[in-house]
């Protein structure tokens, strides 16, 4: 600043103004409020200027679309949107207030994000099977997996028998176990067992029926007979002959893939590359997941990166052969404008699921960034990619997938430079020197950015999955550079020559390296505690730590130390799990009751599945078969009877015989019978309550019992007993009927997705 007599001032910073700000925030904003004096101004300060307000809109979004998930009901899509029209108004009515303008931006995104989730659950909108049913079913095949034993099909059916077409699900997943000659596009017709999609086994646990309502299935199950191949009443639509095709030629190199290699390593080589996991042997699965790198074999971030990476290396190097292309073309955008085709192109031929289009936004996102001069990691372009895969399939933000990818990267954006310090230039004494330098700095880098993504996806492993694996950083750290370095380019190099039946070679090269990392991951795997299963998290604490993970990686200031608040206290939830006390299935099936032994006891008939879910959630390594799982149930042939730690007996009720003794013994009773109206005193969970509120668990204190359920939420009630969880009825319809056995309600393991993390 300069002032009559010439002399040069330096402005102070309460004077200035950020340059990258509206104009018209010029001479409003209270710049003597961020004048530096004590450390939250300057820290404020440091954020507008370096423009780390952004990311927090894409954080702002999501708070919308989970509180879209927490109503009760269908939300009107006119409320959110007319409070974004609001707020939005507001905003642009206050902007010469910097503080008020934040304030209506936060709102906006917001509401933004709560009717991006009524206009994606509106524009999905499908009718699904509400009970089990036995029909004949035609339709077009839509995509083919193969897998160990037949195959499973994804059928988009245009005609079920005794179905009204209301009712009709328009697409159902089944599985044949002879599927011979079976393609994608082709109609078929056959008689199937068809269920609901199931819901969750317990409160909280991962929902296949929501995954499949945002993916249009409304049934799951077998087929039963032969599938026969007949003349369609009216040709496919485009979309599915582009499904088909695609579908198909994906099958074709999976099989080529997996019999050129051969064995387990043919499976997960030819998942590498199409995303066709149907061939990988559920003992190589254990193994992968055991050495904590069963990420490798979905097609997600690390192979979108290493494909896109290679396409551009490819292509610059080739461009830069020629010297009067390399010194007057842009040979850098150009290789990235073939990155992006080449990563869209992947996308497509792998199946185009969510974590593979969440990881091709964020790579067209870092290689637009550099067709424009931008940096191309920052994370500001991690902030786009989030609101872009948001607001097209805001269901993702309650998944693994993008919650574990999102961490991940943002942490290594925000703390992997921090952790390196910057090498002290010197001449090499020798090329061997040389080598070493980089071989160490490589590999620090990768246990670096490997023990920060690790640390990052913790608590969303830890809730999702129940299990962590301690000695995933050695795992990642040797498998991870041969997946880089040989697997990743043999799969580009694969695919090229593919066309021209020269492939075969290469896929052997890529199986020999596969062998590799699954010998490394055995041997991991074989280590003492490489699998520790934990209690689940609860909502409480992933959000504490979530929220401790966005203050620790968005902010560029100091304030990224008031991380440690939250994170502390989800730190200190997650040692003292609250864990339930009963688990009871969705149909009344069977139980799980913590005995007087502090464990759970199994009674009933769930599912396998259903009790490993169970056992997970309260942090129990045992399997569904163990035997100790059925010691302190006393049982007979009209139920069962547990008794737990403080004394309680909890019955569990088989045929309606037993309903007059355990009325009067019992605290608790559990059936998935009608209990009689003259069950006074106890508290019952009967069939008509289930059917009402899905899988449901209790927590038993001295004075209430919490129930928590799928369809109703989190419910308190007072001992001895509320009469609330029996369904209102005559007592002609509480009359006792004849006991039948269970059916079988639930889908066996392989028809349930894994949900496994990127």
């Amino acid at each position: 600043m300069e002032d009559n007599r010439g002399r040069t001032w330096p402005i102070p910073r309460s004077a200035t103004r950020v340059v990258a700000l509206p104009r018209s925030w010029g001479t409003s904003i209270e710049w003597r409020l961020l004048d530096g004096r004590g450390w939250l101004s300057n820290a404020i300060t440091q954020e507008i200027e370096q423009r780390r307000l952004f990311p927090w809109i894409p954080v702002c979004f999501g708070i919308g679309i989970l509180l879209f998930f927490r109503a009760d009901g269908a939300p009107a899509l006119w409320a959110p949107m007319g409070a974004f029209a609001v707020s939005g108004a507001a905003g642009i009515a206050l902007r010469r207030n910097m503080t008020a303008l934040i304030a209506m931006i936060a709102l906006s995104a917001i509401f933004a994000g709560f009717a991006a989730g009524v206009i994606r659950t509106r524009s999905v909108a499908a009718p699904a099977l509400m009970r089990i049913t036995i029909t004949t079913i035609a339709g077009f095949i839509e995509a083919v997996e193969d897998r160990e034993e037949g195959q499973r099909l994804l059928i988009r059916v245009l005609e079920m028998k005794d179905v009204a077409e209301a009712e009709r699900p328009r697409l159902v997943r089944v599985s044949v176990r002879a599927g011979a000659g079976l393609m994608a596009g082709q109609f078929v017709t056959g008689t199937a067992r068809l269920l609901p999609p199931p819901e969750a086994a317990w409160p909280g646990g991962y929902d296949f029926a929501r995954d499949a309502y945002y993916k249009g299935i409304g049934a799951v199950g077998s087929m039963v007979g032969q599938v026969r191949r007949v003349n369609p009443s009216k040709p496919p639509d485009w979309s599915l002959q582009l499904a088909a095709q695609v579908d198909e030629a994906r099958n074709t190199l999976t099989q080529r893939i997996a019999t050129s290699i051969g064995g387990a390593a043919g499976g997960v080589g030819a998942a590498l590359v199409t995303g066709k996991r149907g061939l990988i042997p559920e003992p190589t699965n254990d193994i992968l997941r055991g050495a904590g790198i069963y990420h490798i074999v979905s097609i997600s971030g690390l192979h979108m990166v290493l494909a896109a990476g290679t396409f551009s290396w490819l292509v610059r190097a080739l461009l830069a052969l020629t010297p009067a292309v390399a010194l007057l073309w842009t040979v850098k955008k150009i290789a990235a404008l073939a990155a992006m085709i080449g990563a869209t192109i992947y996308c497509i031929f792998s199946g185009s699921d969510v974590a593979t289009e969440r990881s091709l936004i964020m790579t067209l996102v870092m290689f637009g960034a550099v067709l424009v001069d931008r940096p191309a990691l920052s994370i500001r372009n991690l902030s786009i990619a989030a609101l872009i895969v948001l607001a097209r399939e805001p269901e993702a933000l309650l998944g693994p997938s993008f919650q574990m990818s999102f961490g991940a990267v943002a942490a290594m954006m925000a703390l992997v430079p921090l952790m390196h310090r910057k090498p002290v230039e010197r001449t090499p004494a020798t090329t061997i020197e040389l080598g070493l330098r980089w071989l160490g700095r490589a590999m620090l880098g990768l246990v670096t950015t490997t023990l920060v993504a690790s640390i990052a996806t913790t608590p969303f492993a830890a809730y999702h999955f129940q299990s962590l694996n301690p000695y995933g950083l050695i795992g990642n750290a040797l498998a991870l550079p041969l997946v880089s370095a040989v697997v990743m380019p043999s799969a580009v190099l694969g695919v090229l020559a593919y066309p021209f039946s020269l492939d075969r070679p290469v896929w052997q090269v890529m199986g020999g390296a596969v062998e590799q990392v699954l010998a490394v991951s055995a041997w991991v795997g074989s280590f003492s505690g490489s699998t520790v299963v934990v209690p689940a998290l609860s909502i409480g604490a992933l959000a504490l730590l979530s929220l401790g993970l966005l203050i620790l990686t968005i902010p560029a200031s100091s304030l990224r130390w008031m991380a440690l608040v939250p994170a502390g206290i989800g730190l200190a939830l997650t040692m003292v799990p609250d864990r339930y006390d009963i688990f009871i299935d969705r149909e009344g099936a069977g139980a799980a009751i913590r005995g007087s032994q502090g464990q759970l006891a199994l009674v009933g008939r769930p599912s396998n599945f259903v009790t490993e879910q169970w056992l997970r959630a309260d942090g129990d390594a045992r399997n569904a078969d163990d035997i100790s799982l059925r010691r302190e149930a006393l049982c007979d042939s009209t139920g069962c009877v547990v008794v737990a730690g403080d004394g309680r007996r909890i019955a569990f009720v088989l045929d309606y015989a037993a309903f007059e003794e355990d009325c009067r013994r019992a605290n608790v009773i559990v059936t998935r019978l009608q209990a009689p109206l003259t069950c006074h005193g106890t508290f019952v969970v009967d069939g008509e309550a289930l059917k009402e509120r899905g899988a449901t668990t209790l927590r038993l204190s001295r004075d209430a019992i919490e129930v928590t359920s799928v369809r109703k939420g989190r419910e308190v009630v007072t001992w001895p007993g509320d009469r609330s969880f029996q369904a209102e009825r005559t007592p002609a319809q509480g009359r006792p009927r004849p006991a039948r056995p269970v059916p079988e309600q639930d889908l066996p393991e392989d028809e349930i997705s894994s949900g496994e993390p990127d």
